[in-house]
Order: C-alpha cells, then sequence, then structure tokens
C-alpha cells in the first residue's frame, strides 16, 4: 500500500499509525461481510420448502373459477347460453364423496364450454381474464343431498377438428385447499367420441360420458361426480382405490 503524505505529516511515527488504521477497517469490513454470509445461508435455510403437493396434480385454467365468482351459490344455474341458439340441455345429478354413497354438500362446481358454433366467445363487459372462458360458464353449489343442475345449451365441437364436444369442469371442495379437475363432458352420441377416444378418459371423478334423454325440446342427461376417484394426491385415499 502506498500512501503519500505532505512532507509535515510525513513521519515514521504517522505513517506506521495510517497503516494501522487501515488494516482495522480491513477487518471489520471483513466481519461484515462475513456476518452478512452468515444470515443470508441462516435466511435460505430457514424459507418454507415449495414442495406443497396439490389435489389432482395442478389444473390449467380452473384457477378462473374464482373470477367472477357469486358468493352465494345455488345447487341450480342457467346458463348464459340457455337463451341463445341451441340444443337445451339439462345436467343434474349428485355429488358423492369417495365411497360413492354418501352425498357430498358445498362442493363449488364450475363449468365453462363453448358455444352453438364451437367457439368460447366473450361478451362485453366480461373480465378480461375469464374470456378465455367464453361466456357460457357458471358455478353450482351442491345442496344438503349432494344435488346439483345445470341449464345450459350443447356445446358445439371446435371447427375443423377431431375434437368431441364437451364441457369443462373443475371442482372446489370446502376442505381442500385448491381446485381440480374432473372428466370433461363429453356425449355417448357423439360421432367425434370414438373409441380411442373413450379409452383415453381418466374417469377423474367417474365417467364423465353423458347419455342423453329427450324430453320436447330439452335433452337431459344425468351425471353423478364421485370426488377423489381416480385424482391424484386425494386426502385419504390409497392408489389402490383408483378404478
Amino acid at each position: 500500500m502506498n500512501i503519500q503524505l505532505p512532507k509535515q505529516y510525513n513521519t515514521p511515527m504517522m505513517t506506521r499509525l495510517i497503516y494501522i488504521c487501515h488494516f482495522a477497517v480491513l477487518l471489520n469490513f471483513l466481519a461484515s461481510c462475513n456476518e452478512q454470509t452468515n444470515n443470508t445461508k441462516q435466511k435460505v435455510s430457514n424459507s418454507p420448502a415449495k414442495n406443497t403437493i396439490l389435489v389432482g396434480g395442478g389444473c390449467e385454467g380452473c384457477e378462473m373459477m374464482y373470477v367472477g365468482m357469486p358468493t352465494h351459490i345455488s345447487s341450480v344455474d342457467t346458463s348464459s347460453g340457455w337463451k341463445e341458439k341451441g340444443q337445451k340441455l339439462l345436467i343434474t345429478g349428485t355429488v358423492f364423496k369417495l365411497d360413492g354413497k354418501t352425498p357430498a354438500a358445498d362442493v363449488i362446481i364450475y363449468y365453462w364450454q363453448t358455444d352453438n358454433n364451437g367457439y368460447y366467445s366473450p361478451k362485453q363487459g366480461m373480465d378480461e381474464k375469464a374470456k378465455h372462458h367464453g361466456h357460457i360458464r357458471g358455478w353450482v353449489k351442491s345442496d344438503e343431498k349432494g344435488r346439483y343442475s345445470i341449464y345450459t345449451i350443447k356445446p358445439a365441437p371446435y371447427p375443423n377438428e377431431n375434437i368431441p364436444a364437451h364441457i369443462h369442469i373443475s371442482i372446489k371442495e370446502p376442505n381442500i385447499g385448491n381446485e381440480y379437475y374432473i372428466d370433461d363432458l363429453v356425449f355417448d352420441d357423439d360421432p367425434l367420441l370414438t373409441g380411442d377416444n373413450r379409452k383415453a378418459l381418466e374417469n377423474r371423478g367417474g365417467s364423465g360420458i353423458l347419455k342423453v334423454l329427450i324430453s320436447k325440446d330439452l335433452q337431459i342427461a344425468e351425471h353423478n361426480i364421485i370426488l377423489g376417484l381416480n385424482v391424484p394426491n386425494y386426502p385419504g385415499k390409497k392408489e389402490s382405490e383408483t378404478q
């Protein structure tokens, strides 16, 4: 270290004092750096591990169920598509617990679907976040006997594609932290629902294949839901319980 001093201060004693001061500052700096490093290590080691296991393994798009969700949700819902052009459809059923016998109350079912032309068509005034789900979307909550009903129209398949017409469903149970999806609702009489498509179904929550009955201009389909059936990471479920 080369230190230049004015002549009046350029004495051996003054030089030694300045060297000692610089040395003390250096030691203090190194100690401060070491303390910061140790604090950083401690913060990292004390931070919670990001290993939260999601029931269902995650669900792309299901978080949209919270966008525009009403404060009060009935067990019966009429979609905004009900008064539009298309085949009127009633989907009704019961939500059961994993045993397939005990009705499950207060389970929120969120649905979204294409319109009569096969598009997820947004409407003016919709929340920007939910527009890609289209305007035909809604919620029901199972009643004390697990029952629910949805009045809507039959969705059309995507134009120029071979994907069967379907209605997306996501589930939010009162005692589970995250939402999860179950099988899309598809139609047994849909020519696009091929044998290969049927084999590819996961049967999450039970079969999503709807067999419709016709009552005048209304098609009616029963769809029961079994919570946790074939749903990964479902609480209290053993691996052998998948069907």
